[in-house]
């Protein structure tokens, strides 16, 4: 079983977002795979994810009422397959904090989804709704470019 670690910097809207949608999509393409969420940052240890974060994901179908924030750890370097950044700040603080013999295992989030010309997750919390739209529409891509890659 591949087992994936999502990494925003709070853990209440990107990654949160990117555990439900890649779960369900995972789920529907007959993957096994284990799927967590985490933060680089501990401001919202223990919270659930952004209430406009879960409205725009239910509104689509993905439930994220049952994820509740956590800070990236250290056992995660070892337990975690793919340890997916949503952007180069959370990746760098990823990469600072990792043995240099798991840092292969840090990827961007968006290097799965190469044909939308970017490479990072823009992080919506201090936007409005659209924000989050724009977030739903990325992570979807990606987590299809990333099902195609654990399944080839």
């Amino acid at each position: 079983m591949v087992s994936v670690l999502f990494v925003c910097l709070g853990n209440i809207c990107r990654s949160p977002t990117a555990e439900a949608v890649f779960r369900a999509r995972s789920a529907a393409a007959g993957l096994d795979v284990e799927i967590e969420s985490a933060g680089t940052g501990a401001w919202h240890v223990g919270t659930e994810p952004d209430v406009r974060a879960q409205a725009a994901g239910l509104a689509r179908g993905y439930d994220l009422t049952a994820i509740r924030a956590r800070q990236v750890s250290d056992r995660d370097y070892e337990r975690f397959d793919l340890l997916l950044a949503m952007d180069h700040d959370n990746l760098a603080t990823l990469k600072s904090r990792a043995q240099k013999t798991t840092h292969d295992r840090i990827r961007l989030f968006l290097s799965f989804a190469p044909e939308l010309g970017l490479n990072a997750v823009p992080d919506p919390y201090y936007g409005g709704d659209q924000g989050f739209e724009e977030v739903l529409d990325l992570i979807e891509a990606a987590s299809d470019g990333l099902i195609a890659h654990l399944s080839a």
